[in-house]
């Protein structure tokens, strides 16, 4: 009887840890991102690329990670762009809040390059990228290195809608192979001729959970050329 009241007690031991690592880490939830893109032409091969995302593990609260990056590209022609550029990550790591809880920093490196093809009314981008993260967890510091392969799909509907998927792979450089994958579509709206909205879901996957994630995308993209042409007009 001892024998097996020890393997019952176990049993729930077991049970009772994985059902709260499994609320504890948000895997339940229906959290979201909230995202700003910019691709701005300074001039006639170079852009600058602006980017903003406040993650949450729910839909409107508990802060999960920002991320901010940039980059300089150089489009080689208009099916194919190379880019440099420096991210910065705040990441709150727990889905509870924890007093005097320290959240992660990473800087963060990366080297990219787009290639984009036309097959009848499908538009595809194919985007390789390699990062170098320098991460500092308050009491700890780390380097790690990583790459990834992004497929994403066009399907314009009218001038004003579209669908938009995309399966991106995350490649540990060490460790463990495989880090994440994401699996996105969403319904873009086209605002102007340099602005549109898109409106998704996201599954990210890891090796030992899945979220599942609402986003709203803003895509804005002036030219700013104008703002770096000297005025010829101007004279002593």
């Amino acid at each position: 009887m001892n024998r097996i009241s020890k393997r019952v007690t176990t049993l729930l031991v077991v049970l009772i840890v994985t059902i709260g690592n499994a609320q504890n880490n948000g895997e339940d939830e229906m959290g979201a991102w909230y995202m700003y893109f910019g691709a701005n032409k300074i001039a006639e091969r170079f852009s600058i690329h602006t980017e903003a995302q406040f993650r949450y593990y729910e839909t409107a609260s508990n802060f999960n990670q920002l991320l901010l990056r940039t980059g300089l590209n150089y489009h080689i022609n208009p099916n194919a762009i190379a880019t440099g550029g420096y991210a910065f990550i705040s990441t709150d790591g727990t889905f509870e809040e924890f007093p005097d809880e320290v959240n992660s920093k990473e800087h963060r490196i990366f080297q990219q390059f787009i290639l984009k093809n036309k097959v009848w009314e499908f538009l595809f981008e194919h985007r390789y990228r390699l990062e170098q993260r320098f991460l500092d967890f308050g009491d700890a510091t780390d380097t790690q290195h990583r790459a990834r392969y992004r497929i994403q799909l066009t399907l314009p509907l009218t001038d004003t809608f579209f669908l938009n998927f995309y399966d991106e792979l995350f490649i540990n450089l060490q460790d463990d192979l495989f880090g994440q994958n994401r699996l996105y579509g969403a319904l873009g709206i086209n605002i102007s001729g340099n602005s549109s909205v898109q409106v998704g879901y996201l599954r990210n996957q890891f090796t030992n959970a899945v979220y599942d994630r609402f986003q709203i995308g803003l895509f804005y993209n002036p030219d700013l050329r104008g703002l770096f042409k000297k005025n010829n007009g101007d004279s002593d």
